[in-house]
């Protein structure tokens, strides 16, 4: 019996030790726990909420300005901004560049100087073709004068041929009443035909020499063209801009030698901007000439571009099947530039619906027409009323709105709990503001 007692009295002990250590381990586990949570633990604090706060509050809401628009998947196509009318400038001429105007990006009107090639050669040329014209012009008054002169001797050569032949007439008459010798009649009729044969002569020589005049006038015609060649060729010399615009690149410096045809610089009209796009045959169908567009540039994120389809091209790339397609849009404050990644997205031709997301309809019995909130009055005394639509179409979670809503309304979208008619309301961050 005191053996019995002894060993229950040891196990007793035993089992108040072990749960003595069971003890210390858990207090020391929660000790550790808690030095973890500390650290690398997120800590969530709750903090019990008087009953009915919640409701001390008028509810939160998140709104959506109205637009129209179409509940089809926008179609948008990249590309890339090109100055509506481009032009390389190249040298006509050659030879050394004495002179550049311009840089990058500098505006140019249409005739003003951009570049001066040395001229020093043309200018001799045309010294040299202005002085051979000169004498051409000469021949021409030394023809004339040649002219004049034998057309006198026309009018001298006639005047004997009248005295001659009064003269044979005369001692004709005489011959015939005695009074004269019909020798003297005959060498009167002899001066009178060599009269006549001297006034032919004369005549003749007018001609000859008429021709003369003719042949250096065509002398002078011939120079004054390569006069005018040599002008030109020297105009050449200096390059002028052929439009209004700006120089988009510039690939020559002054000093540099350059033959003909070299490319000096490059000028682009950028009033009004072409982008071009490559198009899916798929997508043709839904794109006119003269379809409207909205352009949005990612150098200019805040704006939006209103522009027209201008070209739609009749042949699709034999490998891609993609079909050319270019839209035009203005630039008239000049900040855009070229080469700018341009985001396209074509519009509808038809009437513009307004149209909101599905999840913004309030739902109520079987047969009712659907109710949306709006919010009315300014931020700090905001109130929701409910409207009834009359829907239409709907399509990639977006619904149409035949009437109910007008474009510039503020829809709720979103609420932390059931709204009623009138009810107060704050505007969350995330709503969008009224213009």
């Amino acid at each position: 019996m005191l053996s019995c007692s002894h060993t229950m009295g040891f196990a007793e002990w035993q089992w108040q030790q072990l749960s003595r250590h069971r003890l210390l381990g858990a207090a020391l586990l929660g000790v550790m726990l808690t030095a973890s949570g500390c650290r690398g633990l997120p800590r969530v604090v709750a903090q019990p909420e008087p009953p009915g706060a919640s409701q001390e509050q008028p509810p939160a809401v998140e709104t959506l300005i109205v637009a129209t628009g179409s509940i089809e998947a926008p179609m948008i196509y990249t590309g890339s901004t090109q100055p509506a009318e481009a032009v390389t400038l190249r040298a006509q001429t050659e030879g050394q560049i004495t002179a550049l105007t311009v840089d990058v990006g500098d505006a140019v009107a249409p005739g003003q100087p951009l570049a001066q090639i040395d001229a020093n050669l043309l200018t001799v040329g045309v010294n040299q073709a202005q002085a051979e014209l000169t004498a051409r012009q000469s021949e021409v008054a030394q023809a004339e004068a040649a002219v004049s002169d034998a057309q006198t001797l026309v009018e001298q050569a006639r005047l004997q041929v009248q005295q001659a032949r009064i003269d044979a007439d005369r001692f004709q008459q005489l011959a015939v009443a005695g009074a004269a010798s019909d020798q003297a009649a005959e060498q009167a009729q002899l001066t009178l035909d060599i009269a006549q044969q001297a006034l032919l002569s004369a005549q003749e020589q007018v001609v000859t020499r008429q021709q003369a005049v003719n042949a250096a006038q065509g002398r002078v015609a011939a120079q004054g063209a390569t006069v005018d060649q040599t002008q030109e060729r020297l105009s050449f010399a200096t390059a002028r801009s052929p439009l209004n615009g700006r120089v988009l690149s510039r690939l020559v410096e002054a000093g540099d030698y350059v033959q003909t045809g070299a490319v000096l610089m490059t000028l682009g009209d950028l009033a009004t901007l072409h982008v071009e796009l490559a198009v899916s045959e798929l997508d043709l169908a839904q794109i006119t000439r003269g379809q409207p567009v909205q352009v949005r540039l990612d150098a200019f994120p805040d704006e939006v571009f209103s522009g027209r389809v201008t070209r739609i091209s009749p042949a699709a790339d034999g490998t891609t099947r993609l079909v050319p397609v270019e839209v035009t849009f203005g630039n008239p404050a000049g900040q855009l530039g070229s080469g700018l990644l341009a985001r396209v997205q074509f519009l509808s031709a038809g009437e513009a619906q307004v149209v909101i997301p599905e999840s913004a309809l309030e739902t109520g019995p079987p047969g009712a027409d659907p109710t949306v909130f709006v919010v009315q009055g300014a931020e700090e005394n905001a109130t929701v009323q409910a409207r009834p639509v009359e829907l239409g179409d709907r399509g990639n979670g977006q619904v149409e709105i035949l009437a109910g809503l007008n474009p510039g309304d503020a829809l709720v979208v979103r609420s932390d709990r059931p709204l009623e008619e009138g009810q107060s309301v704050r505007l969350s961050l995330l709503s969008e503001p009224r213009q």
